[in-house]
């Protein structure tokens, strides 16, 4: 493929969410993208099966998205063809009283992936700086603190700062993070969301709490612009692709996924000069059977 998205996407510097492209205006058609996403998923399926039989690594695939972006066909058009048992898929909901009970990064530790695995997390420990911050009052629900008033710019300094902590101290044990923001324009919002209304077959993707928090869209795309600037590093970056397109989205993602799982430096496991005369062995008693 000529274009290198992993290059293209990354966000290096101060990121700007006005000047980025939420629609693909390259030369690659459709046609195309959906011939080059089936031969993609082979070289995913490959390089999941190397991550499982090495053992020493995981990665973890982080997805944040306005409504209606695409983060469930995205995973299921990517991950489609790896193996189940080597990937997990994690959605975060609202949180249940016991996670209120413990810190904000509480149940995504729980989520990880092991070492072998790829994990996915369809929204993350970023909705709390994200949708908690367009909704202060939803972190009252921690108990720690006892008023709005309490949620400063310190407060949400504190917060970026165990989040950078988290992904490095992730990094540093053995586990690679892609983060990636599907860029949904406004316009292209609106017309999924009355795709979900208009076709019977996807009114049960329609919430009626979907409206009210589209009114909140520029609050959204400011805290997201901050969130991606105070936390994008080399050893946790952010990708940030154009969503109208969903089939550029997808094409894009699992490039910058196997470009990821080609710099990790999988091996298949090496046997000892033992067990590969074990091996010998079995195969002249299989043949003599």
């Amino acid at each position: 493929m000529d274009t290198n998205f992993s290059d293209d996407f990354k966000v290096n510097g101060k990121f700007s969410i006005k000047k980025a492209a939420t629609a693909y205006k390259g030369k690659l058609t459709k046609e195309e993208g959906t011939q080059l996403l089936i031969q993609e998923k082979e070289k995913l399926r490959e390089l999941q099966e190397k991550l499982y039989a090495d053992g020493s690594q995981s990665l973890l695939v982080v997805l944040q998205a306005m409504d209606a972006a695409g983060k469930d066909s995205m995973i299921e058009h990517v991950f489609g063809g790896v193996n189940p048992q080597g990937c997990n898929v994690t959605s975060f909901k609202t949180p249940s009283s016991k996670e209120y009970s413990h810190d904000f990064l509480w149940r995504h530790y729980l989520a990880l992936p092991q070492k072998g695995m790829i994990g996915i997390f369809n929204r993350s420990h970023y909705e709390s700086v994200l949708v908690c911050k367009v909704h202060p009052e939803y972190n009252l629900s921690e108990k720690t603190w006892s008023s709005i008033k309490d949620f400063d710019n310190k407060f949400w300094e504190n917060r970026y700062e165990s989040i950078r902590n988290f992904e490095k101290h992730l990094a540093q044990n053995g586990t690679t993070i892609i983060k990636i923001f599907l860029h949904v324009s406004k316009d292209e919002q609106k017309k999924r969301l009355l795709d979900r209304i208009n076709e019977p077959d996807k009114n049960w993707k329609f919430s009626s709490g979907d409206l009210p928090e589209r009114a909140l869209f520029d609050q959204y795309m400011e805290v997201y612009e901050t969130a991606i600037n105070e936390t994008s590093k080399d050893h946790a970056p952010w990708y940030v692709l154009p969503a109208d397109n969903k089939w550029f989205a997808r094409m894009a993602a699992i490039q910058i996924i196997i470009d990821t799982l080609e710099k990790m430096n999988l091996k298949y496991p090496q046997l000892s000069e033992k067990d590969k005369q074990g091996l010998l062995e079995s195969k002249k008693i299989l043949e003599n059977e």
